[in-house]
């Protein structure tokens, strides 16, 4: 992980899945929505499979980047089924598979461009 304490909002999302990716999240998406939206730069989204692994993956990230500042609002913690963080430039969204298929944000974002996540954050193939 990063050691400097500023990060960019592009690496801050990165880090953010990166930090998910480590609880085991499934399917994590990092799309660019600058140029279609003012309500962040980055939408980092994420699935676990309960509502236990959703609040672990958000505690995860929280706790991680903290030393970067602290998140301007938490939503859905208690519930576990959508947890939503948000960074101001970064938004991160937790969801249960259900709840994320249900809102289907991914394809309500389908035309902004993906954010590759690095290799060495990855692990879904690798366990494959």
């Amino acid at each position: 992980m990063l050691d400097n304490k500023v990060l960019d909002s592009k690496e801050r999302a990165i880090q953010c899945a990166a930090l998910a990716l480590d609880k085991k999240a499934l399917d994590v998406k990092i799309f660019e929505i600058s140029r279609h939206s003012t309500i962040a730069d980055y939408l980092v989204l994420a699935t676990g499979r309960s509502d236990k692994q959703t609040q672990a993956i958000a505690d995860s990230v929280r706790q991680g980047l903290k030393k970067f500042g602290k998140a301007l609002d938490i939503e859905g913690m208690q519930e576990g089924r959508w947890i939503i963080i948000d960074y101001g430039d970064v938004i991160l969204h937790v969801f249960q598979e259900e709840v994320r298929r249900h809102y289907n944000l991914d394809e309500m974002w389908s035309a902004c461009p993906l954010v590759e996540i690095p290799e060495e954050y990855l692990w879904e193939d690798k366990e494959r």
